[in-house]
């Protein structure tokens, strides 16, 4: 039988995958990261550079136009109520 080049894949194990995304502020930096590779850019006015962090909120807000926004929005994680650990953990199998 052939195998599958799909199924054996390099890939992380599960303790490598823990080790660099074990907590949920990193996934969620490692998110951020993804989506904006060049820094922080305002999805509504297109304005750049480095957002405020509310405290009160996982939200950032642009230092020009105010607009809110959270890592999550506009992904395919928008509406979760899921931590983001149980989908990276999914997303890994």
């Amino acid at each position: 039988m052939a195998q599958n080049p799909i199924q054996f894949q390099k890939g992380l194990s599960l303790q490598e995958f823990m080790t660099h995304y074990g907590r949920e502020a990193l996934y969620v930096e490692a998110l951020e990261q993804w989506r904006w590779p060049q820094g922080f850019v305002c999805p509504s006015c297109g304005h750049g550079g480095v957002p405020v962090r509310l405290r009160t909120r996982a939200l950032l807000q642009c230092r020009h136009c105010h607009h809110q926004t959270s890592v999550t929005a506009g992904t395919i994680f928008e509406a979760t109520k899921l931590p983001l650990t149980t989908w990276f953990l999914a997303c890994s199998c």
